[in-house]
């Protein structure tokens, strides 16, 4: 059940990634496949080897917002919550409002040309293709999880600058120059 996170914890890479991932896409495909385009796993546990907290990020790709008052009755009937875009504009969250057999995941619908889908993929495709920079991401939040364990808020805040870099280098690089 997705919720928010306590205690920042970052475990090594786990291959039950993949397959839970694949669960929650089955079943959010049956409740929603015919108004949505993909459903891409996204965040750190979607990069093979990277370090993680042990939670799947999924971001539920639509054509246009038009779609989203059918995905959020739909969701809603399923036991979902739809929770807006909890400040961040391209991404509107839900969470489980129950238990559910999956490990804990956060679920995001997002207009295929929406700033947090694309940022999510550069990001995501970036450190796949990066050994470098996925092993300097891991590190980083490694350190970052041990100095902000109770405060997740900073443990992202400081990730903010290492993920900027990233974005520069792939979907901002002509907006650079």
């Amino acid at each position: 059940m997705p919720e928010k996170t306590k205690v920042v914890e970052i475990v090594p890479y786990d291959q039950e990634w993949k397959k839970e991932f694949e669960k929650i896409r089955n079943m959010i495909n049956s409740y929603i496949g015919d108004l949505i385009l993909k459903i891409e796993h996204v965040g750190s546990t979607s990069v093979e080897g990277l370090m993680a907290k042990p939670i799947i990020d999924i971001d539920v790709v639509i054509d246009s917002y038009d779609l989203l008052p059918n995905i959020i009755e739909r969701l809603e009937k399923e036991g979902y919550e739809h929770e807006g875009n909890l400040g961040i504009q391209g991404r509107e969250a839900f969470k489980r409002t129950y238990d559910d057999e999956f490990m804990d995941y956060h679920l995001y619908v997002c207009p295929k040309d929406g700033k947090g889908y694309l940022e999510h993929i550069a990001f995501r495709d970036y450190l796949r293709k990066n050994k470098k920079a996925k092993k300097e991401y891991g590190d980083l939040k490694y350190r970052l999880a041990k100095i902000y364990r109770n405060d997740v808020d900073s443990y992202c805040n400081k990730k903010t600058e290492f993920i900027e870099n990233i974005l520069n280098k792939t979907i901002y690089k002509d907006a650079k120059n």
